[in-house]
């Protein structure tokens, strides 16, 4: 994650951060960095519904920065995505003060977090998260007789980046081949899913 400005008051503690998040285990940083009642800044599309003087309506998504104050964070590790609801508390020509809106923090996109109070904790996974030699990648195959795992395994989370079920017939006496035939299909999905998930 990049740190684009840091601007903190250490007599009380509060302050703000703007990042920009780089890679998906940024979005799991953030996930634990945001509480309830932090102030988050971003870019966001909004829905506007204007109407005519004819009594006509037109809706239109606009690209707008929203500030709101999260009262609801939810993170969803399948699709990597970060969502906070919450309420208006800066005005904007699009969206009026205390309307309810949901941003979605993305890659590559920048934000602005305020707390009133960056605890040591915080602090210090904002340091971890910034930190390009800390986020070492290791791939592992995690497998048994039929069934494999492909896992891409970070810092803070293991990704499930596939999995492979192939169905092994089971030994016969005296003809192995339908068994061997089996393993040679499931060992080369295997090797087909490492290479395309890498």
């Amino acid at each position: 994650m990049k740190l684009l400005s840091k601007h903190i008051d250490y007599k009380n503690g509060s302050g703000r951060m703007t990042f920009i998040p780089e890679e998906s285990e940024d979005l799991w940083h953030v996930y634990n960095l945001v509480t309830q009642g932090d102030v988050v800044r971003c870019t966001t599309l909004r829905k506007v519904v204007t109407e005519s003087t004819t009594g006509s309506t037109n809706a239109e998504r606009v690209k707008t920065n929203l500030t709101i104050c999260v009262e609801n964070i939810s993170y969803d590790v399948e699709d990597m995505s970060l969502a906070l609801k919450g309420r208006n508390v800066e005005e904007n020509r699009y969206v009026k003060m205390g309307a309810y809106h949901t941003l979605s923090l993305e890659l590559q996109r920048k934000f602005t977090l305020t707390k009133e109070n960056w605890d040591a904790i915080a602090l210090e996974r904002v340091d971890e998260a910034c930190d390009s030699g800390k986020t070492a990648d290791l791939a592992a195959v995690v497998l048994q007789e039929g069934l494999a795992h492909i896992c891409l395994v970070r810092q803070s989370m293991t990704i499930t980046k596939a999995k492979i079920e192939v169905p092994i017939p089971r030994k016969r006496r005296g003809s192995c081949t339908n068994h061997d035939k089996a393993l040679l299909r499931f060992f080369d999905a295997v090797g087909n899913a490492y290479c395309s998930s890498s």
